[in-house]
C-alpha cells in the first residue's frame, strides 16, 4: 500500500517507523526505471540508502552508528605493478605501464592499465614510480597520467649520471573527466637509449585514484 500522506510529525509529535524491536524498516520509492529504498539495517545499525526494493542489497550509502559515512559504489581505485616489467621502453614514443595487482576497484571501472570514469565529475588521481637503468644521455623523459581530456606529467629535464641506478617520479592531480573518459599512466623519453625499466614488483609502481565530485 503507497503512503500518500502523512499528518502530524514535528518536535512534540514525531512520525515513528517502529516499535523497537530488533528488525529492518525501509521506505520504499517505487519508481518507473527504478526503485530507491531508505531504511534501518538493523543487524549493522545502519541507516541505508540505496537500489531496489529490498535494503541491503545495493547500497549506495550507509551511515553507521557513530556518524561514519561509506559509498559502496563510489568510484575508487588503486592498482600496483605486479610481476609484469616495463622494460627497456622505446623513446620517442608512449609506453603504458602494465599494473597486474588490484588492492581495489571498488565500482568496477579499471581494467587493462586504464581506468574509466563511470560518471562526469572532478577525480583525484595519483601515481608512484620508480624508473630503473634511466639512460645518463637521454635529453629529458617524464610520466604523464593521460586523460582523455588533458595530459598532466613531470618531467625531468636533466640526464641522469651514469651511476644512478634509478629516479622517482610521483603525480597528484584533480583531473576533470567526462562520462566514459580513460586515464592510464606512460612513459615518455626522448633521446638517448631504450634502457629504462619499471620492473615487476609492487613496490616499483601505484596508480590510484577517486570520484571527488
Amino acid at each position: 500500500m503507497a503512503l500518500t500522506k502523512v499528518r502530524g510529525g514535528g518536535v512534540d509529535n514525531p512520525l515513528t517507523l517502529g516499535g523497537g524491536a530488533a528488525s529492518d524498516r525501509s521506505i520504499i520509492f517505487d519508481g518507473n526505471a527504478q526503485d530507491f529504498h531508505i531504511g534501518l539495517d538493523d543487524s549493522t545499525d545502519s541507516l541505508t540508502i540505496g537500489l531496489g526494493s529490498t535494503l541491503g542489497t545495493t547500497s549506495h550509502m550507509v551511515i553507521d552508528a557513530n556518524g561514519h559515512i561509506t559509498k559502496p559504489l563510489q568510484p575508487a581505485f588503486h592498482v600496483r605493478k605486479g610481476s609484469t616489467a616495463n622494460t627497456n621502453m622505446a623513446k620517442s614514443t608512449y609506453n603504458t605501464i602494465t599494473f597486474g595487482t588490484e588492492v581495489f576497484d571498488q565500482n568496477g571501472d579499471f581494467a587493462s592499465n586504464t581506468f574509466t570514469a563511470p560518471i562526469t565529475g572532478k577525480y583525484y588521481l595519483g601515481a608512484n614510480v620508480r624508473l630503473e637503468s634511466p639512460d645518463s644521455s637521454c635529453t629529458f623523459h617524464y610520466f604523464e597520467i593521460t586523460t582523455s581530456n588533458f595530459s598532466y606529467l613531470q618531467i625531468y629535464d636533466q640526464p641522469v649520471t651514469s651511476g644512478c641506478d634509478f629516479h622517482g617520479f610521483s603525480l597528484n592531480i584533480l583531473a576533470d573527466m567526462d562520462a566514459s573518459d580513460t586515464a592510464k599512466l606512460q612513459y615518455y623519453q626522448i633521446g638517448g637509449n631504450d634502457t629504462s625499466d619499471v620492473t615487476g614488483y609492487d613496490a616499483h609502481a601505484q596508480f590510484y585514484g577517486h570520484l571527488v565530485c
